[in-house]
């Protein structure tokens, strides 16, 4: 890594050396669409690999890292969102929702709302279980006990934050790492408060460096970066490593639907859109038909999350068997088009030579 700033360099090989990676870039941990043959690509590049678990039961998890493992690597972090206050039930709000909802599927029933979701401390004791290097967080912070829990069995602590305060706050709680996402990030936002998501849209630029500035801790910085040139910006920045999840999603072994691959690959910043329709908690999506009519004035207002997951999900379920974007739940960063169907280990490859050259360049 010579021929440049000795400062970006001792940052991104200490994080290296530390977590056991030949490049500093990590897969984003994306609930739905972290396939093990996607992290085991990334992984036996030199990358770290990651799975969303927050729909995955116990078993499910154990599973996810046993496959990965049988690949020969153990480079991955498992991430789970932390869970907010029950939702308050507005029934007849609800009601309209299936109506409008009729309009684009099949309909939920009532009982589909009561549905629950994995236990959150099954889930975190699996995790446990499963003892990857890397443990992370969005939505919130672990409590105390489990923290202690992971500082004594040595596994890293990556928190996701949002905001500088948040920074804070996850600094003090004991996390080993910071995530910084800024709001150009595909997927839901990570705001401790799900209330504030939208009004505390930061976007990396500004985000990375005022959270390098306040912390002690390493930082990755992830939104909007799918390409070397975005790499390198937030190293310039800052960070420690980058942290990837729509750019990876057009790779072969991310096992996405067709439609919603293409729609990425022709996807301008200005296509996406952070809007609560699909799962009642702010996420960024291409901007399809039923995004539009979902947050145009007079649709009815989205259900608390997750409710309003519950209520869409015979309409997703069926736009994937029908291979219909419009109804899709496409979420999509603001750098989607970046997105390459290169398969991930050779783009990782590729990523972080041309990452190099960039930060070795200097003014020529």
């Amino acid at each position: 890594m010579s021929g440049y700033s000795r400062d970006v360099r001792q940052r991104v090989e200490s994080f290296c050396r530390r977590f056991g990676l030949r490049a500093p870039i990590l897969l984003a941990p994306m609930a739905g669409a972290s396939p093990p043959s996607l992290s085991i690509a990334v992984a036996q590049a030199g990358g770290l690999g990651a799975c969303g678990a927050l729909l995955m039961s116990p078993e499910d998890i154990m599973g996810w890292s046993q496959a990965v493992r049988a690949a020969g690597t153990d480079a991955f972090q498992i991430n789970n969102w932390i869970p907010g206050p029950a939702p308050r039930r507005d029934f007849e709000r609800e009601a309209a929702l299936r109506g409008f909802l009729a309009r684009w599927g099949p309909v939920a029933t009532p009982e589909a709302t009561d549905a629950v979701l994995p236990s959150f401390d099954a889930q975190c004791e699996a995790m446990l279980a499963a003892h990857p290097p890397v443990i992370s967080s969005i939505m919130g912070l672990y409590p105390a006990p489990y923290v202690r829990e992971l500082e004594k069995q040595d596994i890293a602590w990556f928190a996701t934050v949002s905001t500088v305060a948040e920074a804070r706050q996850a600094e003090e709680a004991g996390a080993d790492v910071l995530v910084a996402q800024g709001m150009e990030a595909g997927g839901h936002r990570g705001c401790f408060d799900a209330e504030a998501a939208e009004a505390q849209a930061v976007g990396l630029v500004a985000l990375l460096p005022a959270v390098v500035d306040t912390v002690h801790i390493p930082v990755v910085a992830t939104g909007g970066i799918a390409d070397a040139r975005g790499i390198a910006a937030a190293l310039l920045l800052g960070a420690s490593a980058a942290q990837i999840g729509t750019g990876f999603l057009r790779c072969p072994e991310a096992q996405i639907h067709a439609a919603w691959a293409a729609a990425l690959g022709a996807c301008a910043p200005e296509d996406t859109v952070v809007s609560r329709v699909f799962s009642g908690r702010a996420g960024r999506s291409v901007t399809t038909d039923y995004v539009r009519a979902a947050t145009a004035y007079g649709a009815p207002d989205p259900a608390p999350y997750p409710i309003q997951r519950a209520l869409t999900a015979p309409m997703r379920r069926a736009a994937l068997r029908e291979g219909d974007l419009q109804r899709m739940q496409a979420w999509a960063g603001q750098s989607a088009r970046l997105a390459q169907t290169t398969p991930a280990g050779q783009l990782l490859d590729r990523l972080w030579l041309e990452t190099q050259r960039l930060l070795s360049s200097g003014w020529g």
